[in-house]
C-alpha cells in the first residue's frame, strides 16, 4: 500500500486523472426499502432517499428514473483524508472553466463526477492544472 499524500503541490504534481469508459448516473432509492441491487459506485443517505450512483445499464435493468448522466474521473494519488486544498483547487479549475463537478472522496483516492458532455474538457482541465503544478 502506498503512503497517503498530504502536501497540496505533491497531490497536484501526481493526480494523474483517469477517465472511466462507463456512464454512471444518479438515482434515488426510498429510505423504506432495503436496496438489494447491485453495490453502487456510491450512495448516500439523505433525509429525501438513498442517493444511488450505479453504471446506466444497472439504473436501466432496475427501471430507476436518471436524475443525472455522468463520467467517472479518477485521480489515482493516494490522497490523504486530511489533506487540505485538493478539492478547492481541481473543483475551483473546473468551475473557472465553466465545468461542474460532484466529488466523492474514497480512503485512497478522489473522485469526480462530471456531466457526459463535458468529460473529455474536464480531463484536459485537470491534466492542465497537474502539468502546470509541475512546473512551479
Amino acid at each position: 500500500m502506498t503512503k497517503a499524500i498530504q502536501a497540496l503541490d505533491q497531490l497536484l504534481n501526481t493526480m494523474q486523472p483517469v477517465l472511466e469508459p462507463e456512464v454512471y448516473v444518479y438515482c434515488i432509492w426510498p429510505l423504506d426499502k432495503s436496496w438489494l441491487g447491485p453495490l453502487p459506485l456510491a450512495s448516500f443517505k439523505e433525509k429525501e432517499g438513498l442517493t444511488l450512483v450505479l453504471t446506466e445499464q444497472q439504473a436501466a435493468e432496475y427501471q430507476l428514473d436518471i436524475l443525472f448522466r455522468a463520467r467517472w474521473i479518477s485521480l489515482t494519488v493516494h490522497s490523504d483524508l486530511e489533506a487540505i486544498g485538493l478539492t478547492a483547487a481541481f473543483a475551483t479549475a473546473l468551475a473557472d472553466t465553466g465545468l461542474s463537478c460532484n466529488v466523492f472522496a474514497g480512503a485512497f483516492h478522489d473522485h469526480i463526477l462530471v456531466p457526459v458532455h463535458q468529460a473529455e474538457a474536464a480531463m484536459l482541465v485537470l491534466q492542465h492544472l497537474q502539468q502546470k503544478s509541475a512546473k512551479q
